[in-house]
């Protein structure tokens, strides 16, 4: 087995995190597997993975080899696609993050348009709201709704989604219909939080000069995006949401919007990736269809 295989195999060990997963995923025997990376650590004369009995980690020297790694695997695949005669055919794995929502309602109904013309791709997609770690997961691009805090990824931005008002017909059948912010009075916010225990937070706006939050009761929070619809479909309270994930619930009317003169501050939606010298094409093409896919859901200005 050549060095470039042996790099493949420790790559995908590193982003299963167990030979047997990956030893599966690659089609060969776990001892070959485990072979491949004894010998690729022989050959770079380093320990590349602190091994237990549970799973296998990543050293110190492990991490920047399975950086560079990805990149030099990247590249090669890019040399070999210059002299295929389909060039435009994509191929390889790409392991892409995103939100529940946007995965369920607005990428996955349409992936075909991406992966019909490409058989030889194979695509992982994770719904999830949790934020993954993009190099120690593994992941070719992650879309993120929110401020981005990873200084050491490139980000891609694609725009900035609407965020508005909405409760359930029955909920406002109870407690009426706010038309102003003084006639918010009474009413009650459901809250959206990652991790239980903070400060919560209130309902926000823009007053013509500043972006305000109003402090509203609340009886419930939650940390999913799920479960924060369910809670309001269920009539808890009132939700500020990205108009595009609620959409389906407008059409058919199981959600209102209310307040629309004053809308939450707008949050960005970027694509986030790995620094590298030279993007696979697979990953590049994906970023391109999925900025196509979210641009008219998104705005450009998000200002006041």
């Amino acid at each position: 087995m050549d060095h470039l295989d042996q790099l493949k195999v420790f790559v995908r060990v590193t982003e299963l995190g167990s030979f047997t997963r990956a030893a599966e995923a690659l089609g060969m025997q776990k001892g070959a597997a485990s072979t491949a990376v004894q010998q690729l650590e022989n050959s770079l004369g380093a320990r590349l993975l602190q091994r237990t009995t549970r799973r296998v980690e990543l050293t110190q020297d492990g991490r920047a080899c399975y950086e560079r790694a990805r990149d030099l695997l990247a590249d090669a695949d890019d040399l070999a696609a210059l002299f295929r005669q389909t060039p435009q055919r994509l191929t390889g794995r790409l392991r892409v993050d995103m939100p529940t929502g946007i995965a369920q309602y607005h990428v996955i109904p349409r992936l075909p348009e991406f992966t019909t013309p490409h058989p030889g791709l194979q695509i992982e997609i994770s719904a999830t709201d949790r934020r993954v770690d993009l190099i120690r997961e593994g992941f070719d691009c992650v879309l993120r709704v929110g401020r981005v805090e990873e200084p050491s990824l490139v980000v891609r931005p694609l725009g900035h989604a609407r965020v508005v008002t909405f409760a359930s017909p029955a909920y406002l059948a109870r407690h009426g219909t706010p038309h102003s912010i003084e006639e918010l009075a009474g009413h009650s916010l459901i809250q959206y939080a990652m991790n239980f225990g903070g400060h919560p937070e209130g309902w926000e706006y823009f007053d013509g000069n500043a972006w305000r939050e109003l402090p509203l009761t609340s009886g419930i929070t939650v940390n999913n995006a799920a479960a924060y619809d369910a809670a309001c479909l269920a009539g808890y309270g009132l939700i500020q949401v990205p108009l595009f994930g609620a959409g389906r619930h407008v059409v058919d009317g199981s959600l209102v919007q209310v307040l629309p003169q004053y809308e939450a501050q707008p949050m960005p939606v970027s694509l986030l990736y790995p620094h590298r010298r030279h993007l696979p094409l697979r990953v590049r093409a994906f970023m391109d269809w999925m900025a196509a896919v979210l641009k008219p859901l998104l705005i450009e200005n998000a200002g006041g």
